[in-house]
């Protein structure tokens, strides 16, 4: 059976791929403009004997799947999402590592947006569930990363909800995202490392994963409109929370 592939559409995210790990390319399709900005890239595919060509528009599009490619494609190996180990977790920990835990984010748009996000914030993990509603990394998640997914180790494990209770037990403070009635972010730093959970776009978190979590944070806003979308929220709490100034205090829920 031929193993499941992925292809890595836009010029930012091929070369972030091929930077990261370039013997991941298993071929590489593109437009004649794109063709002259990638010639370092073919090759190192040339030498490795590995299929690379300009196509015509018609056919890019129809090896990409959308017109969204970006004048270019790289199929690679489909990612396997795996679980991490308790002694992960534990090295996580002592290095104060941030975790990012995205709850049911059902939209592959937002799950790249936030993948670039998390990149860009030295964010390095990011924690999916096993659930039918949660988008995982495919090719509109790696186009609209625009390379972000590579800044990022992507996990998925059976019980998001179990899961902070086993971060909180290893000595994370496990912050939850809420539209309201959580305590307002501003500026706040754990002297624990943190675990960031953002809920679905539509329903936010689970009852189940708000419980697990040692406190609820919102946006404060203006009121004139509910909410930001998950992506743009994932941004302000992750400055707030990860990149800004520390500001002490309590952090018990």
């Amino acid at each position: 059976m031929k193993p499941p592939e992925l292809k890595i559409c836009g010029l930012a995210a091929v070369r972030a791929r091929f930077a990261r790990e370039a013997a991941s390319i298993q071929r590489l399709y593109f437009d004649y403009a794109t063709g002259r900005k990638v010639g370092v890239i073919c090759k190192a595919l040339a030498t490795a004997k590995k299929v690379y060509r300009c196509v015509e528009p018609a056919e890019l599009e129809k090896i990409a799947g959308t017109v969204h490619h970006g004048g270019i494609v790289a199929v690679v190996a489909a990612p396997g999402l795996r679980a991490p180990s308790a002694a992960e977790i534990r090295t996580w920990s002592a290095n104060r590592a941030p975790l990012l835990l995205l709850d049911r984010i059902g939209n592959a748009h937002n799950l790249g947006a936030i993948a670039r996000t998390a990149g860009f914030f030295g964010v390095q993990r990011i924690v999916l569930p096993h659930d039918p509603a949660a988008a995982l990394p495919g090719e509109a998640a790696y186009r609209v990363a625009e390379g972000g997914m590579e800044a990022v180790e992507i996990f998925r494990v059976p019980d998001l909800a179990a899961f902070a209770r086993d971060l909180t037990r290893a000595g994370y403070a496990v912050f939850g995202a809420a539209t309201r009635g959580g305590r307002p972010v501003r500026h706040e730093k754990s002297a624990q490392p943190l675990a960031l959970v953002l809920g679905s776009e539509e329903h936010g978190l689970a009852p189940a994963v708000a419980a697990a979590c040692t406190r609820l944070v919102t946006i404060p806003g203006g009121g004139g409109v509910e909410s930001l979308n998950v992506s743009v929220a994932a941004a302000v709490l992750l400055w707030e929370l990860v990149a800004a100034p520390v500001v002490t205090g309590s952090h018990s829920r």
